[in-house]
């Protein structure tokens, strides 16, 4: 029997991969747009700042314990991996994943680490300590990511190979953890103060719809990417996540003109970001036609489920629960509907003659990882906020962040001192945060 080749470098597919790296990383800058323009004034540059720092802390978790633990061989039944690589420690430039550098694949998997940390930032704006954050995102990064990570995409993670649920580039990863994690740490925190009493309205509507524009753009790296090749598979899941955020942006529209009688511009790219979440981890696993539908439902459910937080009494401040786990719950569920083997290879989701066996191994997997990262992320919060405190006080809250954390406002010319010079305890800007009596 003759021997197997050895791995080779395949230049095509390293390019593209570079690129989509390139591509997913710009993701998080464009969230930052995304919630910052949906938060209030007095807080946009704290909206920034949340996931800007989220790229530098989890880079830092990532290298030296997060990528050996999500991607390592199996440590123990499939829930993590090993120490073998910590500080990617035995990995050079020639040492290989697949066909491309092991070093470009561990930077790629990092690019989704960091947005899905920053995504939890909006569930929680206006009213989160800085500090809190900061010690918040690499806790969860190690307990909640990496082993989420290592059970769907890690050599033999439990819920790819003992169960069978797919998940092409992230619907349980990176969508229901995010939005079940964000649910969790807004019911630590608490409500924002005026909640349900006052409109809370965005601030910036052009700067939502920019940084949607961006995320759309570095999406088509996130999931077309995550072929981890130059090929057919990329090709068809990047224009399924062209597809699936059309459809899910008509489907928005189309209820708030029903419900509402007017399309809304807000609207437009809530519902393209709902359809782009579905899409995630079905858009290598399904056709083209799987695609809008798995886009139409999510504008259409996500566009309802915003409102669960003021039904239910939760402070969701951007809709993390409402798009991302909302999206994500029902992109992972509808492929077992339209999974086709055309594109998987084998397995096949029911509308394609699978059954229902696919659906349920789906349904356990979204049920598995919403437990799992709810849970956690609440009990990495309830101990934070009695350490430290996660919640801003009443008077940082009312004064807002941008000012009495950052020490700085997103509209103020007085930003730099006179000859340029940063900030300091006497500025002008410092003062007029002591000074300023609490108001709306």
């Amino acid at each position: 029997m003759p021997l197997a080749a050895a791995p080779r470098l395949d230049t095509g597919d390293t390019a593209w991969l570079l690129v989509a790296t390139a591509l997913v990383l710009l993701m998080t800058p464009g969230l930052a747009l995304f919630y910052g323009g949906m938060v209030r004034t007095k807080s946009v540059l704290n909206m920034l700042m949340m996931s800007f720092v989220s790229i530098a802390l989890v880079t830092v978790v990532w290298l030296v314990a997060g990528h050996s633990l999500a991607f390592d061989d199996d440590a123990f039944a499939g829930l993590i991996g090993g120490l073998g690589h910590l500080g990617l420690a035995g990995i050079g430039p020639d040492t290989l994943t697949g066909t491309v550098p092991t070093f470009l694949f561990s930077t790629f998997q990092l690019t989704f680490a960091i947005i899905t940390a920053a995504l939890i930032s909006g569930a929680v704006a206006d009213r989160t300590r800085f500090a809190g954050w900061l010690v918040f995102v690499p806790v969860w990064t190690l307990l909640v990511y990496v082993p989420v990570a290592h059970w769907v995409w890690g050599p033999d993670g439990w819920i790819a190979h003992s169960l069978g649920a797919l998940d092409f580039a992230g619907g349980l990863v990176v969508e229901i953890s995010s939005g079940a994690s964000g649910l969790a740490l807004c019911l630590v925190i608490g409500p924002r103060i005026g909640f349900k009493k006052e409109a809370m309205r965005p601030h910036n509507l052009p700067m939502v719809l920019l940084g949607a524009g961006l995320l759309w753009f570095g999406w088509l790296g996130f999931n077309g990417g995550s072929a981890l090749g130059a090929n057919g598979l990329a090709a068809a899941s990047l224009l399924n996540t062209l597809v699936a955020g059309c459809t899910g942006l008509l489907g928005w529209l189309f209820v708030e003109q029903r419900r509402d009688g007017h399309p809304t511009t807000f609207g437009a790219a809530s519902g393209a970001v709902a359809g782009l979440v579905a899409i995630t981890p079905a858009c290598g696993v399904v056709a083209m036609p799987g695609a809008a539908a798995v886009g139409l439902a999510a504008g259409v459910v996500c566009s309802y489920a915003v409102a669960w937080k003021f039904r239910f009494g939760y402070d969701d401040s951007l809709d993390v629960v409402g798009v991302h786990f909302a999206g994500g719950v029902v992109g992972t569920l509808l492929i077992g509907l339209f999974a086709t083997s055309e594109m998987t290879g084998g397995k096949e989701g029911l509308f394609y003659g699978g059954g229902l066996a696919q659906l349920g191994r789906q349904a356990l997997a979204v049920a598995a990882v919403a437990a799992y990262t709810f849970l956690v992320t609440y009990g990495i919060g309830k101990v934070l906020d009695r350490v430290m405190g996660l919640r801003a006080s009443a008077e940082e809250e009312v004064t807002g962040l941008d000012q009495t954390v950052h020490a700085e406002t997103a509209y103020d010319h007085g930003v730099l001192g006179h000859g340029g010079s940063p900030l300091h305890a006497a500025s002008p800007v410092t003062s007029l945060v002591k000074d300023r009596k609490p108001s709306a």
